[in-house]
C-alpha cells in the first residue's frame, strides 16, 4: 500500500505551519474570555511599589500564623502615579496559604484605586509581593535555554508551549466557566493541543502520524477510565483546591466531577505525547537504518520499547501527583492514621485515580503506538520517517 505523499518531510511547509501556529497564539491571546474585571474601566490601575516602613503593633503571632492588619508606607514605582508615597493595610486572615507578611525593603504588587473623577488615588490596595520581573527572567531564561539547546526544533517546541497556554487560558476555562461540558471540551482542547504539539516537532511525516494517533488512542481510554473509576470511587469533585469556591460565585450549573475526570485526562495528556513520540521516534529510526524489516518485527520492536519507556513514565507520574501532596500525606501519618483509613479518605483516592488512571493510559498507549507504527512505517516507500 502506497503511503501518502503529505506525510513526507517538507521543509517549507514545516515553517509555514510553525510561523502560522506562532501567529495563532497571538490572536488566540488578545481574544477577551468574556469575563469583566471587578473594577470599572480607567476606575484603577496596577504599579509596584517599594515598602518603605511597616507597622506591626496590631499584628498578634498565634503558633505559626499572623492575625490582625500591617500598617504599610509605600512609594509607588510605577504607573501615572510613579514616585508618590502612599498608605496601606494589609489585612491578615491567619491562613499562611493566604496571607502575605511584608517587610522594610520588600516591593509588592498594588492595584491603586482612582477617586470618581480619576484624577488623584482614593486608595491603594495591596496584592502581594511582586513577581512579575522574576517570572518574566525565568520565561526568557527557559527560551534561551530550550533554543540554545535544541535549535530549531526548541523554537518549535517553544511556540506549542505558548499555544498550550493561550488555548487553555483563553478557550478552555472560560468555554467550561460559560457552561461547557467539561469532560468533552477538554477532549477537543487536548485533542488540538495534541495535534499542534506532535506536528510542530515532529512535523508532517510518518512519525508524527504515529505518535498522533497513538496519543489520541491513550488520551480517549484515559478519559474512558476517568469517567468509570470516578463514579466507583464515588468523587464528588470539590476536592480540587478551589472548585468550591466557584459554585458559591454562581456557576452551580458546572460539574465538578467532570470538571474532575476532565483535569485526570489533561494532566496526563503531555506524558501520553511524550510516551508515544518515543515509541514513534525509535521505531522511525529502526525502519531508516532497516528498510526491510518485517511489519511483525518492528510491531515487536516498538513493544519491547514500550515496555522499558512506561516501566520509568508510570513512577513518573506517581512521583509528581505524590510530590503535590506531600503535606497532606504527612499530616495523616504524624497522626498516627492506619494506611487503610488514609486510603478510603476521598483525597487520596482522588490522588489514586489520577495516578492510576493516568498510567493506565500510558500502558494502553504504548501498544496502540506500536501497531500503528507498524503498519504505517511499512507503508511503501520504507526507509522514511
Amino acid at each position: 500500500m502506497q503511503f501518502p505523499r503529505f506525510f513526507m518531510q517538507d521543509r517549507r511547509r514545516d515553517i509555514v505551519f510553525a510561523l502560522f501556529t506562532f501567529v495563532l497564539s497571538i490572536v488566540v491571546f488578545l481574544i477577551p474570555t468574556g469575563f469583566l474585571s471587578p473594577y470599572p474601566e480607567g476606575s484603577s490601575q496596577w504599579a509596584k511599589a517599594r515598602v518603605l516602613q511597616t507597622d506591626n503593633s496590631t499584628v498578634k503571632t498565634i503558633g505559626p500564623s499572623k492575625h490582625g492588619s500591617q500598617q504599610l508606607e509605600l512609594q509607588l514605582l510605577s504607573g501615572s502615579f510613579k514616585g508618590r508615597h502612599v498608605s496601606s493595610t494589609n489585612n491578615l486572615l491567619g491562613k499562611k496559604e493566604l496571607d502575605k507578611f511584608f517587610n522594610p525593603g520588600d516591593v509588592a504588587f498594588v492595584v491603586v484605586d482612582l477617586n470618581a473623577e480619576h484624577t488623584d488615588i482614593a486608595y491603594v490596595n495591596v496584592i502581594d509581593h511582586y513577581r512579575l520581573d522574576a517570572t518574566l527572567f525565568l520565561f526568557a531564561a527557559f527560551v534561551i535555554v530550550l533554543v540554545g539547546f535544541a535549535g530549531w526544533i526548541g523554537f518549535k517546541a517553544l511556540i506549542s508551549f505558548i499555544f498550550s497556554a493561550a488555548l487553555i487560558i483563553k478557550v478552555l476555562l472560560p468555554l467550561m466557566l460559560q457552561g461547557w461540558n467539561p469532560l468533552f471540551l477538554t477532549l477537543l482542547i487536548v485533542s488540538i493541543l495534541t495535534f499542534v504539539i506532535i506536528f510542530l516537532v515532529a512535523g508532517f511525516t510518518r512519525k508524527g502520524l504515529v505518535s498522533f494517533t497513538g496519543s489520541m488512542g491513550g488520551v480517549i481510554a484515559t478519559m474512558i477510565l476517568s469517567v468509570l473509576f470516578t463514579h466507583l470511587f464515588k468523587i464528588h469533585g470539590a476536592v480540587n483546591p478551589f472548585a468550591e469556591n466557584l459554585l458559591y460565585m454562581g456557576f452551580d450549573y458546572i460539574s465538578l466531577p467532570q470538571l474532575f475526570m476532565a483535569g485526570i485526562f489533561l494532566a496526563s495528556s503531555g506524558a501520553v505525547m511524550d510516551l508515544s513520540m518515543d515509541i514513534s521516534s525509535a521505531m522511525g529510526e529502526l525502519v531508516h537504518k532497516h528498510p526491510q524489516i518485517s511489519r511483525g518485527e518492528l510491531i515487536k520492536s516498538g513493544f519491547n520499547v514500550g515496555r522499558h519507556v512506561v516501566g520509568t513514565m508510570t513512577t513518573t507520574l506517581l512521583l509528581a501527583y505524590t510530590g503535590g501532596y506531600t503535606a497532606l500525606m504527612m499530616t495523616f501519618i504524624a497522626q498516627g492514621v492506619p494506611m487503610v483509613n488514609i486510603i478510603n479518605m476521598i483525597y487520596v483516592s482522588a490522588e489514586l485515580i489520577h495516578t492510576m488512571v493516568g498510567s493506565f493510559g500510558l500502558i494502553l498507549v504504548a501498544p496502540i503506538t506500536a501497531i500503528i507504527g507498524g503498519y504505517i512505517y511499512t507503508m511503501s516507500p520504507r526507509g522514511k520517517r
